[in-house]
């Protein structure tokens, strides 16, 4: 693949990973802190999806090898 190929590969799939993170970037269980000037969020749910996401692209991957 061509370096310019695998460019506009990879701006599209960072769109469709920002379109797809405004979704599921407000779930319930993710806790947001505000108190004065200082924000804190903690996107516990979000991460938890995320990662059981990518576990099971990462096992399909894996069957095909």
């Amino acid at each position: 693949m061509s370096i310019g190929k695998l460019l506009i590969v990879a701006g599209i799939i960072m769109v469709l990973i920002g379109i797809i993170w405004t979704f599921i970037g407000k779930l319930p269980g993710d806790f947001s802190f505000k108190k004065g000037n200082v924000t804190l969020h903690f996107p516990i749910m979000t991460s938890i999806i995320v990662s059981i996401i990518l576990s099971l692209v990462f096992f399909i991957l894996g069957k095909f090898r």
